[in-house]
């Protein structure tokens, strides 16, 4: 029986801000063994039996970004498809969105593991031998949960009271005294938000219990263009109709109701990352109970975590705090008080500030763009554009650029002329000049952008032609 992995990479991680932001997602963010969780997320689902194809869900502005953290771990080469949402609708339509996808290409007794891009799980193994017990359940129409057999009274997470694969009822984020008492008890599990079913009976069952999610979502993606291949789609849903949807959780606008769910309980090392403590806590303790990633010295520190992307961080003499630095923005934080850093994303966001959205690099389809240095009419960039990979051509009326290159070989539109520009050569391209970049080697090209003027604002620019929609 074919198995879909279908990843849902959806929301800000906000509470992992200033490394998370809106175009940079917890899902993208690296662990120690230098693999993102998103990339986890893939080679867990990729490496079980009988998977036909992975299947994705996330934001359009994501895709390419998705596409390349695949591409690193992809070594078998497993077929990939992508559904893109305009925006988010919760989890309720996301599924639905997948599970009309994998009924129209494998068929409704495929089935569908549903994981999260954002969550570690530790023990492969265990996974795999949960996912082995669902896919039986899910086989026989099951909606199957996995539950995770807690070892904290833990106030953040939902919980399953169970017996055996009964479920008995979904149970909300309890208060300690309750989590104590589910631990105690031992029918509690913690509801991880992964599933297993097949696409024929998480239709059915959105039929009987949010049909207005499932009608919506069928009928959006009935006006959503397609590109199509061999065992691949990338389907982008229209943006109107997928407005009409209404923003639930798959738990309560299926799960809770259903008399069809299943769970199978499994201890496979899980955790859902939700805060910077729960991060920190992955790395080991010295003897004063401090974690640190980075170029980090610490004097008379107790209990901390501190991490550094680049300059050097140095602590004296606090305790329980959680130190985060990024080029652009630097977190400080009471660790009792971790849960709350979402609130400083969310006034950011608010405000417009451009911390929320963007890191220093930005990434684009072609490749990325780093802001060096700004000030009163001039930025410095470093631009780096994948072998193969063009820049749309464009113009700007407010600014002109000064572009050399660093490594790599550039093919150069500058008005009338095409020309090649080598390491340590140089062009400029004055305000108003129809302009594009290509990289025609195999190599990265790494040029240096300096651009001045009176506005220099990423919306100073009109397209002509641009082979991703946007760049």
């Amino acid at each position: 029986m074919k198995l879909i992995p279908t990843i849902l990479c959806g929301g800000a991680g906000s509470r992992l801000w200033p490394v998370s932001r809106e175009l940079h997602p917890k899902p993208f963010i690296r662990m120690g063994d230098g693999q993102s969780l998103l990339q986890k997320a893939f080679l867990r689902g990729a490496v079980l039996p009988d998977v036909a194809q992975v299947l994705t869900v996330t934001n359009r502005e994501l895709l390419f970004k998705t596409k390349d953290e695949f591409q690193e771990v992809n070594k078998g080469g497993v077929p990939t498809s992508f559904i893109l949402e305009p925006f988010g609708r919760n989890t309720a339509a996301a599924i639905a969105a997948a599970a009309r996808h994998v009924a129209n290409v494998h068929g409704n007794d495929a089935l569908m593991l549903v994981l999260a891009a954002d969550h570690l799980i530790v023990d492969q193994a265990a996974f795999a031998q949960a996912v082995a017990a669902a896919t039986a359940l899910a086989a026989q129409g099951r909606l199957v949960t996995f539950g995770i057999t807690p070892d904290r009274p833990e106030t953040g997470y939902g919980y399953i009271e169970a017996e055996g694969n009964q479920v008995l009822r979904f149970v909300e984020k309890p208060n300690a005294e309750k989590a104590k008492a589910y631990l105690a008890g031992g029918k509690h599990l913690w509801n991880s938000g992964m599933f297993c079913f097949s696409a024929g009976a998480i239709l059915r069952e959105m039929q009987s219990h949010s049909p207005d999610i499932l009608s919506a979502t069928v009928a959006c993606m009935a006006h959503s263009p397609a590109v199509e291949g061999k065992g691949y789609v990338q389907l982008e849903l229209d943006a109107d109709t997928f407005a009409k949807a209404p923003s639930n959780s798959i738990d309560y606008a299926v799960m809770e109701h259903s008399r069809e769910v299943s769970v199978v309980p499994c201890d496979i090392g899980w955790s859902d990352i939700g805060s910077w403590s729960a991060l920190g806590d992955l790395a080991k303790a010295d003897a004063d109970g401090n974690r640190t990633d980075g170029e980090v010295y610490l004097h008379n520190v107790k209990n901390s975590y501190v991490q550094s992307s680049g300059r050097l961080v140095g602590a004296v003499g606090v305790d329980n705090l959680i130190v985060v630095e990024t080029p652009d923005a630097v977190l400080v934080a009471d660790k009792a008080q971790a849960q709350d850093v979402g609130r400083l994303y969310n006034d950011l966001k608010a405000k417009g500030h451009a911390a929320h959205k963007f890191h220093r690099t930005v990434h684009r389809p072609w490749g990325t763009y780093t802001v060096l240095e700004e000030g009163p009419r001039f930025q410095i960039k470093r631009i780096v554009v994948k072998p193969g990979a063009s820049l749309s051509l464009q113009l700007h009326h407010h600014r002109s650029e000064h572009w050399v290159v660093v490594s790599g070989m550039a093919s150069v539109v500058n008005g009338e002329q095409e020309f090649f520009v080598r390491v340590n050569e140089s062009t400029y391209i004055p305000a108003g000049h129809k302009h594009r970049l290509f990289n025609p080697g195999v190599v990265d090209l790494v040029m240096i952008e300096v651009q001045s003027g009176e506005y220099l604002g990423e919306d100073d620019i009109v397209r002509f032609q641009d082979v991703y929609g946007r760049a």
